[in-house]
This record gives structure tokens, C-alpha cells and sequence, in this order.
């Protein structure tokens, strides 16, 4: 029943779209992201998330995975987190021209 009540707001073909994006960070330790719609690369030093705020870049040092939820576009992650970055804006072309011109 839960399950379903949090598939409800996604849309038929299973992937965000619009919806909320939050990130809380408790003493650079832990940090919980909503609104993530895939992992691009994860180790543990570096995590890159394509979220519906854009790219997101998070470094820091034994960052490990505690939760990943792509069906309600969560991720949790633990260790020493030293940066979060945003990349680019959501729906925001990265061509050649764009990346010469920043």
C-alpha cells in the first residue's frame, strides 16, 4: 500500500519529472538528496547525480551509498562530504559551444 502511494506521483513511464529536490547535510556526514533521477558515477571520494535542479557533484572522502531510491529519487550518503556542486541547469544543453563559451 505504501508502495504504491509513492509510485503515485511519478509519472507512467517511471522517471521525475518536476517535483521537489532537497538536499540536508547533518555535520558534513551525512547527506540525504531528493529529486535525483540517476546516479552517473559514484566512488567513494566522488558521487555525480543527475537531479531535476540539474548535475549535481558531491566530493568529500569514504562516502559510501546507505540508501538509493530511484523509484522516489532519493539517495543517502555517508562519510566526509567536502563539496556539492551543481553542474549545469536542468534542462540546459552541454554542446561544445556552451562549455567554450562559460
Amino acid at each position: 500500500m505504501i508502495e504504491n502511494a509513492a509510485k503515485s506521483n511519478l509519472p507512467s513511464d517511471g522517471k521525475l519529472s518536476g517535483g521537489s529536490h532537497c538536499i540536508s547535510l547533518d555535520n558534513r556526514a551525512h547527506l540525504q538528496i531528493n529529486g535525483v533521477s540517476e546516479v552517473i558515477r559514484f566512488d567513494e571520494d566522488t558521487v555525480s547525480l543527475r537531479t531535476i535542479a540539474g548535475d549535481l557533484t558531491v566530493e568529500g572522502s569514504a562516502m559510501h551509498v546507505s540508501t538509493l531510491n530511484i523509484d522516489r529519487g532519493e539517495i543517502i550518503l555517508d562519510g566526509k562530504i567536502d563539496r556539492i556542486i551543481y553542474e549545469n541547469e536542468p534542462g540546459r544543453k552541454n554542446g561544445f559551444f556552451d562549455r567554450l563559451l562559460r
